[in-house]
């Protein structure tokens, strides 16, 4: 361990990834289905404390190096968000909690947001690797005059993003003969209606905004350049959001994902630049709300009226 700037964490860490894999290894002998979901539980959640505490690790040791960035590295904090995120889903639907539906996915989206939040407030700004207002958490100056100006730019910017890709969605549907599912669940509900929008342009804006943006392209700005973070937050923004698609076959999962994958990075590389262009998250909550709300409200709206 020697040169390690905190090699207790660093034993910490690799100790509960090796604790997740022979759990994961032991579900697959598990004599009894109990059992074996025990041992994914414990594996999944040891492996999620271990990327944590990994990401700390090599927060602390970038630091001891005297990087440009000395923080994780984003897709380690994120893994380490979507291996608790899955433990504490697991435990919702040990109390019996909706699988599916509007509930489902409002509860999906607060899980995972304040998860992925939360580690970024202790293996990034407990660290010392960058503050919040670093990242965008601010008010811009002067209050509200460029608040206001701020979201009416991303909202406005949000009507040709949709177009764009809503036309390049059209293309890729037709030349592939196949197209991914609403992320949400349709609903004739009023209330579920309002809790699907609440999902997709509320809560999913103010956290990934914060995380993809804020976190994520400050980080990569630092590390390898303006530039480069626009593109590679991009590409992993569009990334995270086909990893959930499923399909009758592989050929299916291919296409859907293919699909949603490029209609997807346009947006992420949009709002990377409204980001840095405008200074703060404002801007691009704004635009990814506007963006996330208008078909949804299009699309029930249309539906109203046809009942």
């Amino acid at each position: 361990m020697a040169g390690r700037a905190v090699p207790r964490l660093y034993v910490a860490a690799w100790s509960l990834v090796v604790l997740a894999v022979g759990c994961l290894a032991a579900s697959i002998v598990a004599p009894s289905d109990a059992a074996a979901v025990l041992a994914v539980v414990v594996g999944v959640a040891a492996l999620g404390l271990g990327l944590t505490a990994a990401a700390a690790s090599q927060a602390f040791q970038r630091r001891a190096d005297r990087r440009a960035y000395t923080g994780p590295s984003p897709v380690l904090v994120f893994a380490a968000a979507i291996a608790l995120t899955l433990v504490a889903g697991t435990g919702l639907d040990a109390v019996g909690f909706p699988a599916e539906g509007p509930a489902a996915v409002l509860a999906s989206a607060l899980l995972t947001g304040g998860i992925a939040l939360g580690l970024v407030a202790l293996v990034v700004v407990r660290t010392g690797a960058l503050s919040w207002r670093e990242m965008g958490a601010r008010a811009p100056a002067p209050w509200p005059k460029a608040a206001l100006a701020d979201v009416g730019f991303g909202a406005a910017l949000a009507i040709p993003t949709l177009l764009g890709t809503s036309f390049l969605a059209g293309i890729l549907i037709t030349l592939l003969g196949m197209a991914p599912d609403s992320p949400l669940p349709v609903t004739d509900d009023l209330v579920g209606i309002l809790v699907n929008l609440l999902a997709a342009a509320v809560i999913a804006p103010l956290w990934e905004e914060s995380f993809f943006r804020g976190f994520v392209t400050t980080a990569w700005g630092l590390a390898a350049g303006r530039r480069a973070a626009i593109v590679r937050g991009a590409v992993f923004f569009a990334l995270v959001h086909v990893t959930t698609l499923v399909g009758s076959d592989a050929a299916t999962v291919l296409g859907t994902a293919f699909i949603a994958f490029a209609v997807r990075l346009p947006v992420g590389l949009v709002l990377a630049w409204v980001f840095l262009r405008r200074g703060s998250l404002v801007a691009p909550i704004a635009l990814h709300a506007t963006y996330n709300a208008l078909p949804f409200l299009l699309l029930a709206l249309s539906g109203a009226a046809t009942r």
